[in-house]
């Protein structure tokens, strides 16, 4: 369940480091006051905690749920879905961390045994659960490694994420690379970009900061300065080269992006601010299909169907298309949402933004380009004039709505119906001072 030295430093940044052994002797103690059950849902964002009730509750033999968010409608539904076997939330006040609980010899876990079940953020749908088993974590870490190990060599990394340990991309790199890669991670979550640059301070080299294009590109605008970085990781949505080129040069260092699912884990690399192209980790296979990607890995006890549509390089590498979904043909003209997006993010004074497509208003229809903005300053007419130096006429937004922010979750992503009932909803609810009559884009 956990490897390495009994001496070596698991949790930093909250006091006086833990060290694993320490560790180990918590998460005993803990587990000894659990009910008996089959399943947990972990609720704790202190990493601290999570680790301790993670790690307790499969000393006890139970799964943990990883809901997609801490919603109180989501997590009773995760809950009752798992009744029959026994199911119980575990609260950050359910345990309290011992201060001194000795020292406790190795844990060890069945190979086979289920660790979680992950669940799909249901940005397009209903939440999917995937189930993960101590072997496929283990696995999975060990590409992780291999993914990102040349970042910080030989010594110890100490990572800081802003990324929730409930997702699958925090529960790789902040929970599993810890526990089973040798890190050691801060026992926050920090957000705000003072925060993050206080965590980063408190670690010591070389640090790692695990994180998501949109709290990147909140660090870049706040200015604030981070101690020197081995590195930083990337992934929840995707990252512009031109957002990875500023990270790099005004924080000396490389940013790395890392393509995965819950479904999957992590399957490949690349650095974004200088190659378009991902490398895929050793072992991993990609199949296309006509309406997505079959992935086979060491880590996956079969092949996993995605909607992300590649191309395959004659070198080995692919590049990513989007997903059918995503794809725009107007007439006669092709575009993705996914570039359309990138192309509005890159206009001077976004803030943030999202393009999407409607629904058809009727039969054989095609469904009209709409955009959600934040720009402060700026209007619908500006945005869209930006934008046409770049974006072919017939995919300009024909609706155009500036917002004081966009609905993202804890990882940066979107829910659509979110987003259209934005799009639909009053002017005074969700916009800035500006009359809708200037926001709608012809």
């Amino acid at each position: 369940m956990a490897v390495g030295d009994p001496e070596r430093v698991l949790v930093f940044g909250a006091g006086t480091p833990v060290t694993l052994g320490a560790f180990l002797a918590q998460a005993r103690a803990l587990a000894a006051t659990l009910p008996d059950a089959r399943h947990v849902v972990h609720l704790a964002e202190d990493r601290h905690r999570f680790l301790l009730g993670f790690c307790a509750a499969a000393l006890r033999g139970q799964v943990a749920l990883l809901p997609p968010s801490g919603a109180p409608g989501t997590v009773a539904e995760i809950l009752a879905q798992h009744a029959g076997g026994g199911a119980y939330r575990l609260e950050p006040v359910d345990m309290p961390l011992v201060a001194d609980a000795g020292e406790a010899p190795p844990a060890c876990v069945e190979a086979a045994a289920l660790a979680a079940i992950g669940y799909t953020s249901g940005s397009t749908g209903r939440p999917q659960a995937h189930a993960k088993s101590w072997a496929a974590f283990a696995a999975g870490t060990a590409q992780n490694l291999a993914a990102l190990q040349d970042l910080w060599g030989a010594a110890q990394p100490q990572i800081v994420a802003t990324v929730p340990p409930q997702h699958m991309y925090g529960m790789e790199l902040s929970v599993l690379l810890p526990l089973l890669g040798g890190a050691a991670v801060h026992a926050g979550r920090p957000l705000l970009p003072a925060d993050v640059a206080r965590a980063l301070q408190q670690a010591q080299a070389p640090r790692l900061l695990v994180t998501t294009p949109v709290h990147l590109r909140a660090l870049l605008q706040s200015g604030v300065e981070l101690p020197p970085l081995a590195g930083i990781v990337s992934a929840t949505a995707p990252l512009s080269q031109e957002l990875a080129a500023e990270a790099e040069a005004r924080y000396r260092t490389e940013v790395r992006e890392v393509f995965g699912s819950t479904e999957t884990c992590v399957f490949a690399r690349r650095r974004t601010a200088q190659e378009a192209s991902w490398t895929l980790l050793p072992g991993v296979r990609l199949v296309p299909q006509p309406d997505g990607t079959l992935v086979h890995a060491p880590h996956l006890p079969a092949p996993v169907a995605l909607a992300d549509l590649v191309e395959l390089e004659a070198d080995g590498r692919f590049r990513l298309c989007g997903r059918q979904s995503d794809l725009l043909e107007i007439a006669g003209k092709r575009a993705s949402l996914g570039d359309l997006t990138r192309r509005l993010l890159a206009v001077p004074g976004v803030e943030d933004g999202v393009v999407l497509q409607l629904a058809p208003d009727h039969a054989g229809g095609v469904g009209r380009i709409a955009a959600l903005v934040v720009a402060p300053g700026m209007s619908a007419v500006d945005v869209v004039d930006a934008l046409r130096g770049s974006v072919d006429p017939v995919f300009l937004p024909r609706r155009l709505r500036l917002l004081d922010r966009l609905p993202r979750n804890e990882t940066g992503k979107l829910r659509r119906d979110a987003l259209l009932a934005l799009l639909d909803g009053p002017a005074q609810a969700h916009s800035s001072a500006m009359p809708e009559r200037g926001r709608d884009a012809p």
